[in-house]
């Protein structure tokens, strides 16, 4: 039988500051299948593209994803493009969701699959799509419920198919999505190619992400009019923030824009700490005294030294180093770069071993210099916006804790351990991942490594090699391979990380959906519903 009860899945909790939307039915239901969500939200309405496209613009409806890109725009760019070449369109719902600390897709995915779905089905009759692509990355039961929620009804059946997508940061880059399911390396294209331009099979395509579909399906639900009736004027409506970081009580939350961010850390009692990170590891790094009182909404957020992006939001809270838990992130997201561009080689790789070095003392005052030249470099010269999200992230710690800078460029530490706060990939995919490990006992500091692979170690004052703790990225691994082979004392091995060995973790059993006897639409006649 279908589950019941959240805990039951192991699923993103929920919690909400006023009426559900997006939300719906949720607080009774661990998932919603396809009697049930038709029960609570009722049929779509048929809209063609004009009128999607009017009621899109007078709420300003943006995409969830990060870019906040209005949607109507979008929508236009993509029916322009198809009636001048005669081409048909392609809906794709990016569902990758690649950026740890966000899961309000998966949440949708896994507990309201048919909202995603019948927002997509939605945009794909009005624009006349022949197809609609969801793409999906590495979390199973996610990806298991959108596939038992397709195949679960008749229509879903004949228009939708879901496709793998490495499960990487970069793999959710809508270039990089539009590249694996054109069946290419997915990595960001390094040149600025618009989907609704070329897309899937170089045809017009309207690219969103999961949420953003979600919204769409609730606007046509309660028109313009009622979905403005929460919020802010300029920015109507609710949105999905996921919170963690130091959260007691992680958690996906709905609520208007406007609250103060205050308001959410609260419920999810999650102390700010040093800082608070919104917008994800593209974003920036507020107080927290400014994080208590900033409005939510992009307007409100970017007003006090924010950024909204994707709706991420890390609280530090106490007892970490805050240095540290950047530093860890600085590693993380060079190792997660395409290697396309110098910038992501060695920029990327600059600045997180300039951070290691103030963190762990022996950098001092030049390795803070280093980390901002390397910052200034790289900020604006990458393929993709990669290396400018990373900078932005970096250089806005640098800014918000001047304290523990000062304690670890001065005196070498600031006395507090670093906790891990701030999360990264533990699944099976990172567990058997490859990285550099030197044989101390071995290891007489030649330093040929560090010339063969700059990208991964450099030397410190001895001349003995310092590495990158991280995976090797795929497009180093040659290298890589060669530094090892090429070490005089055989001191340079490949190996797995040994805290994370066997991090796969046993297998979640399948969601059972029982399919309809006959055919269930999702999209009903042009009348006006209400949500339920």
């Amino acid at each position: 039988m279908n589950p019941s009860n959240a805990s039951e899945l192991d699923v993103p909790a929920i919690m909400r500051v006023g009426a559900a939307r997006m939300t719906a039915g949720l607080d009774r239901l661990a998932r919603l299948d396809l009697a049930t969500h038709s029960e609570i939200f009722g049929q779509l309405p048929r809209l063609s593209a004009e009128k999607l496209m009017a009621m899109a613009s007078q709420v300003d409806l943006r995409g969830q994803g990060g870019a906040g890109f209005p949607f109507a725009r979008k929508l236009q760019a993509v029916v322009d493009v198809a009636r001048k070449t005669g081409q048909p369109t392609v809906v794709v719902v990016n569902a990758t969701e690649g950026e740890p600390g966000s899961f309000k897709d998966k949440m949708l995915m896994i507990r309201s699959p048919y909202l995603v779905l019948s927002g997509a089905a939605l945009v794909a009759e009005a624009i006349e799509a022949e197809e609609v692509i969801v793409g999906v990355a590495g979390n199973e039961l996610a990806n298991r419920s959108i596939e038992a929620a397709i195949a679960a009804e008749p229509g879903l059946r004949s228009m939708v198919r879901v496709v793998q997508q490495p499960d990487r940061f970069i793999s959710g880059e809508s270039g990089a999505l539009v590249r694996g399911i054109n069946g290419k390396k997915p990595v960001p294209p390094g040149r600025k190619t618009l989907a609704s331009d070329k897309g899937v099979d170089d045809l017009p395509t309207l690219l969103s992400n999961a949420s953003t579909f979600a919204q769409v399906a609730v606007l046509a639900l309660l028109g313009p009019e009622r979905f403005a009736a929460v919020g802010v004027p300029e920015e109507p409506g609710t949105v999905l923030l996921s919170v963690s970081g130091s959260a007691k009580h992680p958690a996906v939350v709905e609520c208007p824009t406007g609250i103060p961010l205050g308001t959410v850390l609260d419920i999810c009692q999650a102390p700010a700490g040093d800082g608070v990170l919104v917008g994800g590891y593209h974003g920036m790094w507020l107080d927290a005294e400014t994080a208590y009182q900033v409005p939510i909404g992009r307007e409100g957020l970017a007003s006090a030294g924010g950024t909204f992006g994707s709706g991420i939001v890390l609280p530090l809270g106490d007892g970490t180093c805050p240095l540290g838990e950047v530093s860890r992130i600085a590693s993380y997201l060079a190792g997660e770069s395409a290697g396309q561009c110098g910038p992501c080689k060695l920029g990327l790789p600059s600045i997180a071993r300039a951070l290691a070095a103030i963190v762990d003392g022996s950098g001092g005052i030049e390795a803070l210099d280093l980390a901002r030249r390397a910052a200034t470099t790289v900020n604006g010269r990458g393929a993709c916006s990669h290396p400018d999200g990373t900078t932005r992230f970096v250089l806005s710690a640098l800014e918000v804790f001047t304290e523990d800078l000062a304690a670890h460029v001065f005196h070498s530490t600031c006395g507090r351990p670093v906790r891990g706060v701030l999360p990264i990939p533990e699944g099976p995919e990172q567990a058997d991942a490859k990285q550099l490990v030197v044989d101390w006992v071995r290891c007489e500091g030649h330093g040929l490594c560090a010339h063969l692979v700059p990208e991964l170690i450099h030397l410190d004052k001895t001349g003995f090699p310092v590495i990158l703790p991280i995976p090797v990225p795929p497009w180093l691994e040659k290298e890589a391979n060669h530094a090892v082979q090429m070490c005089p004392a055989l001191a340079l091995r490949l190996d797995t990380d040994p805290k994370k060995r066997g991090g796969g973790g046993p297998k979640t059993a399948p969601i059972p959906v029982i399919a309809p006897a006959g055919r269930t639409s999702l999209l009903g006649d042009r009348r006006s519903i209400t949500a339920g």
